[in-house]
């Protein structure tokens, strides 16, 4: 081989590293294109809807932020929008006030919910509906729409028609999540005529128990709901009697009625049985110290006796378990966050073979004649 030919290769095979350093440059500097070159990244968007009242015709917006900006979109838990914003532009807008036509009927009342939306199409027109779905879709955060609920009343009888007034709502500041409050109301019928209405309390917007109601024409009456809070979630909610067009609502703090626990009942090398007393929708997870080796089913807020976690491997029975009280979806459990009480994880440590030990102390076996004739049946 000549000198010039190896010259030659030489250059190309230059040449082609050259080439392959400017393609990995430009990857780099694209990846890099939303920093250096002031891209926006994905849209992004918050907002803050208080409680408040109003007259039926308009509510308002405390703040939003839009970074593209965008429409807020008013519903009550149907489908279709009860009304939309104007166009609002990219940044931060304080007290914004959204208002029905002029001939619209009063009807922004009770539990509303505002969605942020975005102007897709550029064009300053909210687009949604009639595209269904495909442009000025709705902000997301973590996947989920932009928005927040509020609970709109009043007190303007012009506003409410010949709907029942709530004239004043009683219920305990705080409770704990195992017993029967009492939540009363006082209703007043405005007309002058004989006429019955349903009543309705709800949980944070959601209906739990109806009442049906008839007053005579001026008639104020008290309703009481006996409200069992056993299963609810503990911390703050929003307790609100409704009437067709009016309603009141005040926050409860419920406490869980005992410690998060969870104990072992009973355990081998294919399955775990436990008792649980959980505050939150979670689960109870078997772990060692590496990774999770079974999940129950979810569980509600409150105690739950004979829980069995299958194992997804057989474990040696010296090995050390822990079962551990975690908030989330057990399908999902690396999403999950464990429990905890006075700040501390709650959970169990456990070996196969003690549980085994305290049975057999107990006089529990697994044979049933032996534990009948160690009774005195046999």
């Amino acid at each position: 081989m000549s000198t010039r030919s190896t010259f030659g290769t030489v250059k190309r095979i230059g040449a082609i590293l050259i080439a392959i350093a400017i393609v990995l440059a430009a990857g780099i500097i694209v990846g890099q294109a939303p920093a250096i070159f002031g891209i926006d990244q994905d849209p992004e968007a918050s907002i803050v809807f208080d409680d408040q009242q109003g007259d039926g015709t308009n509510v308002t917006i405390d703040e939003l932020t839009l970074s593209d900006g965008g429409f807020v979109v008013i519903t009550d838990g149907s489908t279709d929008p009860i009304v939309v914003s104007e166009y609002l532009s990219s940044g931060t807008h304080e007290n914004v006030t959204v208002e029905l036509e002029e001939d619209d009927e009063p009807e922004l009342f009770g539990q509303l919910t505002a969605t942020v939306h975005q102007d897709t199409t550029e064009d300053e027109t909210y687009a949604y509906d009639e595209t269904d779905g495909e442009e000025d879709r709705p902000y997301l955060s973590d996947g989920f729409p932009v928005s927040d609920t509020a609970t709109v009343t009043t007190t303007d009888d012009d506003a409410l028609t010949d709907s029942f007034v709530v004239e004043s709502l009683e219920i305990p500041t705080e409770a704990t999540t195992n017993e029967t409050i009492d939540i009363v109301a006082e209703i007043r019928n405005p007309t002058e005529f004989d006429t019955q209405q349903s009543v309705d309390f709800r949980v944070d917007g959601a209906v739990l128990e109806q009442q049906a109601l008839e007053l005579d024409g001026g008639e104020t009456r008290e309703v009481t709901f006996a409200i069992n809070t056993t299963g609810s979630s503990p911390g703050e909610q929003t307790f609100g009697v409704y009437t067709d067009g009016d309603g009141a609502v005040e926050p409860i703090i419920l406490e869980f009625h005992t410690e998060p626990t969870v104990d072992i009942v009973d355990a081998d090398d294919e399955n775990v049985t436990v008792s649980v007393a959980i505050p939150t929708d979670g689960f109870v997870a078997i772990e060692d110290n590496e990774s999770v080796l079974g999940t129950s089913d979810e569980l509600g807020p409150g105690e739950h006796e004979n829980v069995t976690i299958e194992l997804e491997e057989s474990v040696d029975e010296d090995e050390e378990l822990i079962a551990t009280l975690y908030e989330g979806d057990p399908e999902e459990p690396d999403g999950a966050e464990p429990i905890e009480h006075d700040n501390e994880t709650v959970e169990t440590a456990f070996t196969i073979a003690d549980v085994t030990a305290d049975d057999e102390s107990n006089g529990e076996s697994d044979d049933p004649e032996a534990d009948d004739q160690s009774d005195g049946n046999g």
